[in-house]
This record gives structure tokens, sequence and C-alpha cells, in this order.
């Protein structure tokens, strides 16, 4: 396993993408000039995120990088059970990939589900691949089907040091912004202190707004300006969603302010014909046209980045005698919130750690500027004052 580590924004998605198509190519040219037999070359790339899947599925396309291959990106689940020999056992491999990509490890699975019969899934994927190469940020686990304690991650970093395949990326490259500005956002998000905003030379803009519909007004100006067109509106997952149902008494899943609302992520094209579904295929969410009416959540824009990013900073997120405070109980991400049982059998939740892992991602999506809106009034009234 080559373990690469490294927060939001430290270039993991640019680095894996580019030396997968490093090795794609470098095999193609072997080949033409007879450099190596015409064994095939199996790769594969997993990412348990629909969006990213997805764009990963229209590069493929789009450079020929398939190598002959009839599927090359896979969902973590999918691509378990559909190599795995069930009529085995114990299991036996149907399949062995050269090197397996594993895009946002950080969001596999660790407890079985309906579809997930094991225990650990990146321990699942690496029995089909001579090589593993591993993108992780456990600050951006962000539910308790995904949680991995201290000791497992610490054990997946000992072997890959041992083996000399350990990478840490430092570098913020994601955010046009300076280093102190950097550290003010990640003092928030870890230690919960709002301090005075440092000088920023480089230009990285961070404005606070009274109310949401300031913020959207000023991301649509961006949205608006071709140089600067993948500007959203994000939140933190305070308001009710479900991909499954509608709300009973509306039309759209919304989040909602006061009298301003706004549609959740993927609701506009809810009752969209074919036509409209088809325009936007293999778009990610930032990315399509209709989303600037609407607000992506972590389940959207984790992975990507944006130009400018409005962030509404929902109700479960307060700041109380000084420090920010995360409260799960404001928050509507079950998935965050709920109990996980650990190895001694107890079970706890981690649903404060998970808010500021949200938190985090939300605030490191900008390239170029972060816009906030605070629903907390002391929130709102001590990052104007900082700023």
């Amino acid at each position: 396993m080559v373990l690469v580590q490294g927060d939001a924004g430290t270039g993991k998605t640019v680095l894996m993408s580019s030396i997968f198509y490093e090795i794609i190519n470098k095999y193609k040219d072997e080949i033409e000039n007879n450099e190596i037999n015409s064994k095939k070359l199996e790769v594969a790339i997993l990412v348990n995120h629909k969006e990213q899947l997805t764009v990963y599925e229209e590069i493929v396309k789009k450079l020929d990088l398939a190598n002959d291959q009839e599927q090359v990106v896979y969902n973590p689940t999918s691509f378990i059970n559909q190599f795995e020999n069930k009529k085995n056992s114990p299991k036996k491999r149907d399949k062995l990939f050269d090197v397996v990509f594993v895009d946002e490890a950080h969001l596999l699975l660790t407890q079985k589900n309906q579809a997930f019969t094991d225990d650990n899934q990146l321990q699942e994927i690496m029995k089909y691949a001579k090589v593993a190469v591993v993108m992780f940020d456990k600050n951006q686990i962000m539910n308790a089907e995904q949680y991995l304690d201290e000791e497992t991650i610490n054990q997946y970093i000992t072997i890959a040091k041992n083996n000399d395949s350990y990478i840490e990326l430092k570098k913020q490259m994601r955010m046009a912004a300076s280093k102190e500005v950097v550290s003010w956002i990640k003092k928030i998000c870890d230690d919960g202190i709002v301090e005075k905003v440092p000088k920023n030379k480089k230009g990285y803009e961070i404005r606070i707004f009274d109310t949401p519909k300031e913020l959207e007004k000023a991301i649509k100006e961006k949205a608006s300006n071709p140089k600067t067109a993948l500007s959203r509106i994000i939140a933190s997952y305070d308001w009710p969603y479900s991909g499954q149902s509608s709300p009973k008494d509306k039309k759209y899943w919304e989040v909602e302010i006061g009298t301003w609302k706004k549609p959740w992520n993927r609701e506009l094209m809810r009752y969209a014909d074919k036509k409209e579904t088809k325009k936007i295929k293999g778009l990610a969410w930032a990315e399509q046209p209709q989303t600037i009416n609407e607000v992506g959540s972590t389940y959207t824009i984790q992975g990507f980045d944006l130009n400018y990013s409005g962030v509404i900073i929902g109700p479960s997120v307060k700041y109380r005698n000084g420090k920010i405070v995360f409260d799960p109980k404001e928050s509507h991400n079950d998935k965050a919130t709920h109990k996980r049982t650990l190895k001694n059998g107890e079970r706890k939740s981690f649903g404060e750690q998970f808010l500021k892992n949200e938190l985090s991602v939300l605030l490191t999506r900008g390239v170029n500027g972060l816009y906030i809106y605070a629903c907390d009034d002391e929130l709102r009234e001590q990052l104007k004052k900082v700023l």
C-alpha cells in the first residue's frame, strides 16, 4: 500500500489522477515500442463519492484511458461485491489488479451495511490489488459508518512507513491564500478559536454577511463572471433532506432561514425530463448551471474546488464563551450523529468531531475567496468583529 495523507486542498486527487494518467500512457508507449510484452495492464479507480465517480468516468472516457478494460472506475462496494467469489468458502478472489487507486479513502465503510457484508472496505480492496494507492485524510471522516480509530490509522501509517511508501502532503494547493489565512481557517475548525483575520497579500477574499440573501447576491455576481463562474452556496447539513423521498408539505427539500429559502443540492433536477438530465450528464454538481439556485452540502462538494464558496454555517455551529461549540442536536445528518459500536463493545457518538470535520470541508472549498453567513448570532458578530 502506498498511503498518501494530506489535509483538504493539499492536492491528493490531482496527484492520484496524474499518476494514473502517467501509468496508462507509459504502458501504451512501452507496448508500441515493443519494450514489454502485451500482457494486459489492469488498473482501477475507486471512490465512494457519487459526484467524483461521475467525473472520473468522464475523464477516462474522454482521454481514452480505459486501456481495453470493460470498466475502470468503481464504487468501492460494487467493486468488492463484483469480484468476490461467493461460491467459495473461505472467500476467494476472482481478479487481481496491478494497481488500484483509492481516492477519498476516508469515505470507505468500516462497518457492515445491507450491501457490504465485511468490516473494513480498505482491507477487502487490498485483496484485489498488487499495489493500492490510497488517498486519505482522517479530518474528512464525517459519519459513523466511516469511523476509524487512531490505533488502526496509525497501523496503516506504520506499515506504509516500514515499506517506504508513506507520503504526506502539507502544502495547501487549492486556496490562493497566505499561510496565515489558511492557519486562521484551520484554527476555527480545529480549535474553535476565531481570531483577528490576518492581512492577506495574495488577494484571497473573506467576507461576512448579515443575511443569507446578501450572501446569495454576492455569490451570483461572482458566478455571472466567466472567470469565477464556479461559485456556489454550500451549507452545513442542518436542514432536512432525503434523496429517496419528497417532503410532504412542499415541492423541494430546502435550506430555510427566516423568509429566505433555497432548494438543497440535486433538488431542482428531481422532476426534470430526460432532455434536461442528459444536458448535465457527466458534470459534477457545482458545474451544473441550475445549481446556482441550490445549496450544496459535503455530499456534493467534498473533494471539489469552487472559485468562491458561499458558506452557510447552520445552527449546529455556535459561539459561546469565546469559543466555537458544535451541537449535534441541531444537525440533520443522522450518519454523523448516531452512535458507533467500538471494538470493545462500547457504543459511542462522535457527532461533535464529525461536525468539526464537516465545517473544515466547507470552509476550504474556495480557491479565490470565502463568503460566510452564520446562523448563530454570536458567531456571526464575532466573525464580523475579527474581520
